[in-house]
């Protein structure tokens, strides 16, 4: 057996970025940037109020002047203004274009405004109230850089910078392959005796997304290994990595590996519990990762082998899945054997409480269940309030 350490090791450089690919912004949500975005233009283009009220020229205050008739208005998304006459104020809105040679907006709450203009007390201002042109961005300069992740303000930025579409890394398509004659669709169990719900296909499914997964496929195969083999070959056509789940064990109907043809292993047997039966491989340029059948056992090591390879795939760092850290224990930790475990466990305020039920099989947990808390080989029992590593599911 291998550690998880030597595991992760194995798979850091495994996946390689997929080929880019360029979206509109609408599609960009979640992606990750393969190359920098650069402002197409200033921004603003133009020095713009930030306030409404009345520009006015700052040379013409300085002389004394306090009041001014009204020359124009000028609204947000009106194009520049032309020069205006001496001793003229513009009404003027946030947003709006600064007429030529005017460098002063008075917000309208410190102004008396009548019929004849506007009259204002000069002790009263302040700040001039203008974004210059270019005060925010200048055009080509770069806003965001490649391997950014298209997140909210990202999206935003980009869009400010007036480009419509991005390139960015390609989703990974995924395919999910349950095998077991045992499994059936939800809600055609109850009356068939001696099968289950596949359950573990929609929760592998569900984290595939959440880790940057495109489309992903699910379908079940009976325990033969020419049935499992066709389900193998469709699948390799459509998939960037394959999901193997069930049929990892040594019984005389595990099929999963034998499915893939010149399969190439690069991590088996890992010394953790829940979880030893994963495999992680390569057949015909293709991913491949075989979880356990059990539920808990395979939505362990979906989270710990799988997302680090989507993110990967995705061109996002692998070490993003794998970002540890430290809280205080609410409640002991039990001790450990010879394998490292991972224990299924909750946040409660600030610390983590294991769940009660650690069995491999179980699925009820999931209800509670949010990280995996992290445990060490031949570890003593670990008392409340000692820190332990973990990991949010």
């Amino acid at each position: 057996m291998i550690s998880f350490d030597e595991a992760c090791l194995r798979l850091a450089n495994l996946a390689e970025p997929l080929p880019p690919e360029m979206v509109s912004l609408e599609e960009a949500d979640g992606r990750v940037l393969a190359q920098d975005i650069m402002a197409a233009c200033d921004s603003p283009a133009h020095a713009v109020s930030a306030m409404d009220g009345y520009a006015i020229r700052d040379s013409e205050l300085k002389a004394g002047r306090t009041s001014w008739p009204v020359g124009r208005e000028v609204y947000a998304g009106d194009g520049p203004p032309g020069e205006l006459p001496a001793g003229v104020c513009a009404r003027i809105f946030t947003g709006a274009p600064l007429p030529a040679g005017f460098d002063r907006v008075v917000p309208q709450e410190l102004v008396r405004a009548t019929a004849e203009g506007v009259s204002l007390d000069p002790h009263l201002l302040s700040s001039s109230h203008i974004r210059q042109a270019g005060s925010d961005f200048r055009a080509h300069q770069v806003l965001l850089r490649r391997g950014r992740t298209m997140d909210p303000g990202a999206l935003l930025l980009a869009a400010a910078a007036d480009r419509p579409h991005v390139l960015v890394s390609c989703r990974p398509r995924i395919s999910i392959i349950s095998s077991g004659d045992e499994l059936v669709a939800p809600g055609t169990a109850l009356d068939r005796p001696g099968r289950v719900p596949d359950s573990v296909s929609f929760g592998v499914a569900s984290l595939a997304r959440q880790w940057g997964a495109g489309v992903v496929r699910r379908r079940r195969a009976q325990d033969d290994l020419v049935t499992l083999r066709r389900a193998v070959s469709e699948e390799q056509a459509n998939a960037d990595l394959i999901v193997m789940t069930g049929g990892a064990s040594v019984g005389e109907r595990d099929y999963a590996r034998a499915a893939f043809e010149q399969l190439e292993l690069i991590v088996d047997k890992v010394a953790m519990k829940p979880g030893k039966p994963v495999w992680v491989g390569r057949s015909k340029n293709r991913l491949v990762v075989g979880l356990p059948g059990n539920p808990t056992a395979a939505m362990v090591t979906a989270r710990l082998f799988l997302a680090p390879l989507l993110a990967a795939l995705g061109g996002r760092s692998p070490s993003e899945a794998w970002a540890w850290r430290d809280a205080p224990a609410g409640r002991p930790f039990a001790p450990t054997g010879d394998r490292e475990v991972f224990v299924r466990a909750r946040m409660n305020g600030d610390s983590v409480h294991p769940c009660d039920n650690q069995d491999s099989s179980a699925q009820a947990v999931m209800g509670e269940w949010t990280l995996l808390a992290r445990r060490a080989p031949a570890s003593p029992g670990l008392a409340s309030g000692a820190m332990v590593g973990v990991l949010p599911l």
